[in-house]
């Protein structure tokens, strides 16, 4: 099944898939757009309401640097998202037309510091390295992999 979502004006085309029947899988598809409300809500529609505030703001992070700095905003790129879920592990794969790079080496997820504006780090990926369990990117650098466990021996959500 595809779903096609045209607003008036600015907003985005959005094209959404998923196989009938099936909740646990799907893809989204939007131009490099800042205006991300309706694509996160889509995203996390399935997630248990605890969670969503925290991840919201990681996908926020993590769409927001597809389009801005993979796409350079550029309306005539995609961001493609491919989501699913596997027992309590929830997966995010997002992949832009941009020419990639190469993540710094300052973002681990054992750093606990927040980095400085004029360290190599930017918060963003701090942000993703905090929130997600997995934090996985291609070697080109225009995709990268992010994975949340909600089992029983998650963490308690950072953000409520």
């Amino acid at each position: 099944m595809s779903i096609h979502v045209k607003a008036a004006g600015f907003f985005p085309v959005i094209a959404i898939s998923r196989l009938p029947g099936k909740r646990t899988f799907g893809t989204i598809s939007f131009a490099s757009t800042l205006y991300l409300c309706p694509i996160l809500d889509i995203l996390l529609a399935d997630v248990p309401p605890r969670w969503r505030a925290e991840l919201r703001l990681g996908l926020q992070e993590a769409l927001v640097n597809a389009a801005k700095h993979g796409n350079q905003l550029d309306p005539n790129k995609l961001v493609v998202v491919r989501f699913w879920t596997n027992a309590d592990k929830y997966w995010w794969c997002i992949t832009d037309q941009g020419s990639g790079f190469t993540p710094p080496r300052c973002c681990h997820p054992d750093s606990s510091e927040l980095p400085c504006d004029d360290q190599d780090c930017g918060r963003g990926l701090f942000i993703l390295y905090q929130i997600f369990d997995q934090v996985i990117w291609n070697a080109a650098g225009t995709e990268l992999r992010l994975c949340k466990d909600m089992g029983e021996r998650a963490r308690l959500p950072l953000v409520c």
